[in-house]
């Protein structure tokens, strides 16, 4: 686990609420933009940019910072990019700044 980078890829309001809406999308999307493939897949870029209220090269951006730092996971799916919480890192994080800070 790259601490420092996960650290720098959630110093960012929208990027850190990216990973809460993340976390339950069905809670935070509306479900005529999400496919039964969501908890598989995840949520696509362009229903996250319009969420955020950002263009969509600013939140690919985004996202790519925190799928670098292994906070979440990218899946592409014909020309479209879907990302999940990567839960496993996101666990690990937790477990060490409760552990170690």
């Amino acid at each position: 686990m790259e601490l420092l980078e996960i650290i720098k890829s959630l110093s960012n309001e929208t990027r850190l609420n990216i990973l809460e809406w993340l976390k339950d999308p069905f809670a935070h999307f509306p479900e005529e933009e999400l496919s039964q493939d969501t908890p598989e897949l995840g949520v696509c870029v362009s229903d996250i940019a319009k969420k955020a209220g950002m263009s969509v090269p600013t939140v690919s951006d985004y996202l790519k910072t925190m799928s670098a730092a292994n906070i979440l996971i990218a899946t592409r799916k014909g020309q479209w990019t879907y990302y999940k919480r990567n839960e496993k890192s996101i666990q690990d994080l937790a477990t060490y700044i409760k552990n170690k800070l």
